[in-house]
């Protein structure tokens, strides 16, 4: 008789190991047998894990499998093929995230990084860059969807993330839709007001990016004469 998950003592399932102990402290197999979530009739998830392993040798070989191999081991099939697969992209992209925290020293890289987020859109999106003391992102985050307006946009929006992120400093980027980045007054009056709240948390806001159509100008560059200061 094939002795199933529910069957093991509380202590030795997988799910409950790993709420006890964390996701480390699983082998591959029973971190497998998680993402199988369910058995077969015969065979436990934790068999059919042991035995996809012990074909493929090593964990990194399920990266290799498409959804057809892996939906051909007994007790696997389509749907939970594509569960494993997630889980693998999912975890590769976090890996890179963490191992690829852009470096961020010019306008252009802002350009770069933010570009396609923001080209095509329809309307104005204000976005803000979480810095940390060698200019790595930490995140990005939208703060505000519309024309700016320094009366509708409150630096509580921007700096309650600075602080959540523990960030060193801030980038604003946003959007001109006419594709035109030349920065309006109504721009230039906002990062004022938004500079200066800066330096009342000291998380300085570094610069402000305004993007248009393959296109931008940096406020810090844009310089005295034409800014009007």
């Amino acid at each position: 008789m094939t002795y199933m998950i529910k069957d093991m003592p509380e202590g030795e399932r997988p799910r409950e190991r790993l709420e006890r102990y964390g996701a480390a402290a699983l082998a591959s197999h029973e971190l497998l047998a998680i993402l199988l979530q369910t058995g077969t009739s015969r065979l436990s998830a934790i068999e059919i894990a042991e035995n996809i392993l012990r074909e493929i040798r090593d964990p990194a070989g399920l990266r290799d499998k498409t959804i057809h191999e892996l939906g051909a081991f007994r007790g696997v099939g389509k749907a939970k093929a594509i569960t494993i697969l997630a889980a693998l992209e999912l975890g590769k992209r976090a890996l890179q995230e963490t191992r690829e925290a852009p470096k961020i020293v010019s306008s252009a890289d802002v350009f770069r990084l933010v570009k396609d987020d923001l080209s095509g859109l329809k309307q104005e999106v204000l976005l803000a860059l979480f810095l940390d003391l060698k200019n790595r992102l930490i995140a990005q985050k939208t703060i505000f969807v519309g024309g700016l307006n320094q009366s509708l946009i409150h630096p509580r929006e921007i700096f309650k993330y600075a602080v959540k992120y523990s960030a060193y400093s801030v980038i604003l980027v946003h959007n001109h839709p006419s594709g035109d980045p030349e920065p309006s007054r109504q721009d230039l009056d906002v990062t004022e007001v938004l500079r200066k709240a800066g330096e009342l948390m000291q998380i300085p806001i570094v610069d402000h990016i305004v993007v248009g159509k393959d296109r931008y100008r940096s406020i810090n560059e844009y310089g005295p004469k034409k800014s009007g200061r």
